[in-house]
């Protein structure tokens, strides 16, 4: 039986298309160069931030100030993770912030004025979320007033919301030991080294899943020394993280001991987990993006474009009640300026920042989780090199300019290079 020899220029391609280190890395090259820059913004930003807070003021690498900033950030980032799902349409939500903190007043008053359990409460609170963003995107979708007009209206109604139910202007203290805890206590050392574990195997068996699934249907798949690189990096930083929160952050150990991840560290995997497979492995998840890439296409195409923005907002005003519980539970009382100021401003910021696109159809969730780490850590690191909040706008607001501007200039090329 004759063998067919293979023409040089089919090796070359051959062998370019074969699974490597190097081919990946070279794929990634090219993707970056055709304007699609993902995360890599965010996480340079991000680098060379924490380096020059380090450098700058040495008390920024202790491991009470790391806990802080995952606490610091928490009520963002989660708020952040919300409207992904409004800015992959292309829309956006202004009163996410103040939505918020009305969920926050409802937490509030049903845990102090009716005395309900905790549980009961934080379902008010995320069933109040709910309705909010049922009535937005049915403005939105179904009575056709802009985004902008509807959410500003909400923004401005909400703040007299907000002054009604904590009775204009009271302070509300929350002494419910459970909803104090998400945003003010830790998990036990073993604890976290067991979070650990489980999400590095999780990860592991994802990228094991994912590779052998695209085998089998014949297609590139990931190399083994690739995936192994990439677990291994989440296992050495993931590692030295959770060692350094395991360290003892109390000045006076023997009068109480403050060691462990922060409770709110793990809710917000729970939910970066749970939101990355709704966007990447459901119907709704591709719909979302169909829609927010293409409108009138998606239409055409039989997607219910009513009901996927009717649910973006659904989920936009849930995740914001999550954040006003967190919210309430770091300040352990809640008052007319719960989610509001700089709240929305910020949320917003983390997940453009992230490497959402504010044109729709272009995001995952974990933006706003990175999004929300350069804004904590803006956050965080002018206020131990004592700059006042004028300083704070200033550098949170350029760092998002620059965000959007690269976003901007990465869909040009995109469209250049024929990818969009």
């Amino acid at each position: 039986m004759n063998k067919v020899k293979e023409l040089p220029g089919e090796a070359i391609v051959a062998a370019a298309q074969a699974p490597s280190i190097k081919n990946s890395f070279l794929a990634y090259v090219q993707r970056v160069r055709g304007g699609d820059m993902g995360a890599l913004p965010a996480v340079l930003g991000l680098v060379v931030l924490c380096v020059v807070f380090a450098v700058a003021r040495p008390s920024f690498v202790t491991a009470i100030n790391f806990a802080n900033l995952f606490t610091q950030g928490a009520a963002v980032t989660l708020i952040a993770m919300g409207l992904v799902f409004v800015l992959l349409l292309g829309e956006i939500d202004l009163s996410a912030g103040f939505a918020s903190g009305v969920c926050a007043a409802v937490l509030a008053v049903t845990l102090t004025s009716a005395g309900l359990p905790w549980y009961v409460c934080m379902a008010a609170a995320i069933l109040t979320g709910v309705i909010i963003g049922t009535v937005l995107g049915t403005l939105v979708a179904k009575v056709g007033i802009p985004s902008f007009v509807v959410t500003l209206a909400a923004f401005l109604a909400f703040q007299g919301l907000v002054l009604v139910l904590v009775d204009e202007g009271t302070n509300i203290s929350i002494r419910d030991s459970v909803v104090v805890a998400i945003a003010n206590r830790n998990l036990p050392p073993w604890l976290g080294w067991a979070l650990y574990l489980l999400c590095v195997a999780i990860f592991a068996a994802v990228q094991l899943r994912r590779a052998r699934n695209r085998t089998k249907r014949g297609l590139v798949a990931d190399p083994l020394s690739l995936i192994a690189f990439r677990v291994g990096m989440l296992a050495l930083f993931a590692g030295l993280a959770v060692a350094a929160l395991n360290l003892e952050r109390s000045r006076n150990p023997a009068l109480v001991s403050l060691t462990g991840v922060p409770i709110v560290v793990p809710v917000i995997l729970v939910l970066l987990v749970a939101w990355t497979l709704v966007l990447r492995r459901t119907g709704f998840g591709r719909h979302l993006y169909a829609v927010g890439g293409n409108t009138e296409a998606a239409r055409r195409a039989g997607i219910p474009v009513d009901r996927i923005k009717i649910s973006a907002f659904v989920i936009c005003s849930s995740m914001a009640a999550v954040g006003g519980i967190v919210a309430a539970s770091r300040a352990s009382s809640v008052d007319p300026n719960t989610g509001g100021s700089s709240v929305l401003l910020y949320a917003v910021g983390a997940a453009v920042i992230g490497g959402t696109s504010l044109f729709g159809g272009k995001g995952r969730v974990l933006d706003a989780v990175l999004g929300g780490a350069v804004v904590a850590v803006i956050e965080n690191g002018m206020g131990l090199m004592g700059y006042g909040a004028s300083v704070k706008y200033l550098v949170t607001g350029s760092v998002l300019l620059l965000a959007a501007g690269v976003d901007a200039l990465a869909r040009k090329r995109a469209a250049a290079a024929g990818l969009r």
